[in-house]
């Protein structure tokens, strides 16, 4: 089956990349790294034609156009280099020139993708910066001197991209770098880094066979594995229960629809990019749905409704299906098929409100569940293309607003960034290494309800057009599992844990013992297994502690006559003996609270600690 090409993007970057002049000391001083990486290229490389290079969040890039890929050892060599320019403190000038100067001086210089961003973007004069014989076309800041560059590190290997960003054109080699105001700052950010792979959920969902990818059934589809299936219908069966008790009700919704529904939703005119091909069935076009809220709207239109049965509140675990480009796939987090954690509220004018307040809450608890306390949080506003008219997106923005504030939630506005159909509350959780990961979203809709012609007959006996609010707590299953991975690195709270505790006899005559410990422990509700393999005991607890399992129960000769476990923790180490009971007993109630670290050790018999 074909998929449908994204729209090509404009090219809206200045001529280094940026977007904008920098701004603030720090994008100055990355964007000035950039400009000492491409004149360390440069000097190095006589042939390399330079591209762009704006600052990031953690540094800079630049684009090369080479006759070879770089070598780590060719980066090595780089940054040597830029070091070298640092020591030598160069200053970093500002220079104005006419336009056919400029075009004859980096044609001269052979760089003839800068003659092509000045034509395209350059008025006249052209704004230069130089860094000795170092020249570029751009539009600044620059700091004074490269001496002023006290801490930066390049990424040991290139990436590849394409000029401008467009498939088609040539293919330039990327070099990225990291750069902060201090040696410490950069070697804070370098641990978490490395930190980073340690945790990377792909990683750890080969090694805790979590998941897979395989080719066989296609990039971006995911294959959960036994123990991931487990810590999914964990996450699925709290959803479901915190729902019902939250006032909602459940719904399902096929895979395929009609594709004359998603013309009447508008995201064949607003969503199409991110669709698949149509399928014909008896020749008529039906479609993998990309989203689930079509449905609910239909589910709404089938009855006549009321005033006083609004607000209604429908949840469902939906799979829906979108394109994305090879390119971008990456683990769990960006997939092509994937559970959505979705849900539609169906409600008044006047409970708008009331409805959005409701939502933040229960976002905030279902995450501080997960142990996810930390937020930044987005009001996102109409974007160019947009439906609906501006006094219903005043109106949405408003209630969304005005719970912010009466929570006093700090947030930040985001202009132009709201979906097709209404502005929307972001809320992006921060991970134990402090990163930003966008889930939760609440949206106003009252494009759709006007779409599908929904009604509900108001207390003057007329007919009304009710609000929609979209709502996800988690995003997808999917991309949250990954940052749950990553965030535990891949030990999992005791509630979430596939197996809670191995039991692990010392020797062979332990085997009989440490059977019964984990059948009275399964019996109590835990998850426990024995590692009676032949291998050495501190190779099967280190296999233990590799999977991330909670408690290791070692038994031994001691532990079989005082009827006992010698208990370990994956991270505490060893918490002494403990009556089998009362571990059990305690592994239970740390589940039932769903308590995201465990507590003190538990007690030996007899109450000592």
């Amino acid at each position: 089956m074909s998929s449908s090409s994204p729209v090509e993007p404009l090219d809206t970057t200045g001529p280094s990349g940026e977007s904008k002049p920098a701004d603030s000391p720090l994008e100055i001083y990355r964007h000035s790294s950039a400009h000492l990486l491409a004149a360390a290229v440069t000097e190095l490389f006589p042939d390399a034609q330079c591209g762009i290079g704006p600052p990031t969040d953690e540094g800079f890039f630049y684009d090369f156009l080479v006759d070879r890929p770089f070598t780590p050892e060719d980066l090595a060599a780089i940054e040597k280099r830029m070091a070298h320019i640092v020591r030598q403190d160069r200053p970093i000038e500002r220079k104005l020139m006419p336009k056919p100067e400029a075009l004859e001086l980096f044609a001269r210089k052979g760089q003839t993708l800068k003659c092509e961003l000045i034509r395209e973007k350059s008025g006249d004069p052209v704004q230069c910066y130089t860094m000795g014989e170092f020249i570029d076309f751009c539009l600044g800041p620059h700091l004074p001197s490269t001496g002023r560059i006290k801490a930066f590190k390049l990424k040991p290997e290139p990436a590849a991209a394409y000029w401008k960003g467009r498939e088609g054109n040539p293919s330039m080699q990327r070099i990225y770098g990291y750069a902060f105001f201090t040696r410490e700052e950069l070697e804070e950010h370098l641990f978490r880094l490395e930190e980073a792979k340690r945790r990377d959920h792909r990683k750890l969902g080969r090694e805790l066979d979590l998941f897979s990818i395989a080719d066989e059934t296609g990039a971006g589809l995911v294959l959960w594995h036994p123990k991931g299936g487990f810590v999914r219908k964990q996450i699925e069966d709290y959803w479901r229960d915190e729902h019902l008790k939250g006032g909602y009700d459940l719904v399902y919704t096929p895979h395929i629809a009609r594709l004359d529904l998603w013309k009447t939703s508008g995201h064949t005119d607003y969503y199409r990019a991110n669709m698949y091909s149509p399928i014909d069935i008896e020749n008529v076009e039906y479609q993998l749905k990309p989203m689930n809220c079509p449905f609910h709207l239909t589910i709404y239109k089938s009855r006549l409704r009321s005033y006083r049965d609004l607000p209604y509140r429908w949840a469902e675990l939906g799979t829906v299906y979108r394109f994305e480009r090879s390119g971008v796939l990456h683990g769990l987090m960006r997939v092509r098929g994937f559970t959505q954690d979705d849900a539609h509220i169906f409600c008044r004018p006047d409970q708008i409100e009331e409805e959005i307040l409701r939502v933040l809450d229960f976002v905030t608890s279902i995450l501080h569940t997960f142990g996810f306390d930390r937020y930044d949080i987005y009001l996102s506003t109409k974007p160019e293309k947009a439906a609906g008219t501006d006094e219903q997106w005043e109106v949405a923005t408003a209630a969304l607003r005005k719970a912010l504030e009466a929570r006093a939630l700090p947030y930040q506005v985001d202009p132009g960034e709201g979906v097709f159909y209404g502005p929307k509350i972001d809320i992006k959780i921060k991970d134990a290494l402090d990163r930003s990961w966008q889930c939760s979203t609440i949206q106003v809709d009252f494009n759709n309800p006007n779409r599908f012609q929904l009604e509900y007959i108001g207390e003057d006996g007329k007919a009304h057009q009710p609000v929609m609010i979209h709502r996800a707590l988690l995003g997808s299953l999917e991309r949250f599992f990954g940052i749950l991975i990553e965030h535990h690195a891949g030990a999992f709270p005791v509630w979430l844990a596939p197996v809670q505790a191995v039991v692990v006899p010392v020797t062979e005559r332990h085997q009989a013992y440490a059977r019964e410990v984990a059948d009275q422990l399964a019996a109590l509700g835990v998850r426990v297994h024995v590692d009676d393999r032949s291998e050495k005991l501190g190779y099967r607890i280190r296999e233990a502690q590799v999977q991330k399992v909670p408690y290791m129960l070692v038994v031994g000769d001691k532990e079989v006559e005082g009827r006992t476990v010698s208990v370990r923790h994956r991270h505490a180490g060893d918490l002494g003996a403990s009556d089998v009971a009362v571990f059990g007993q305690r592994v239970c109630r740390l589940a039932a609270e769903r308590a995201v670290r465990e507590e003190a050790p538990p007690q030996k018999p007899g109450g000592v600690t």
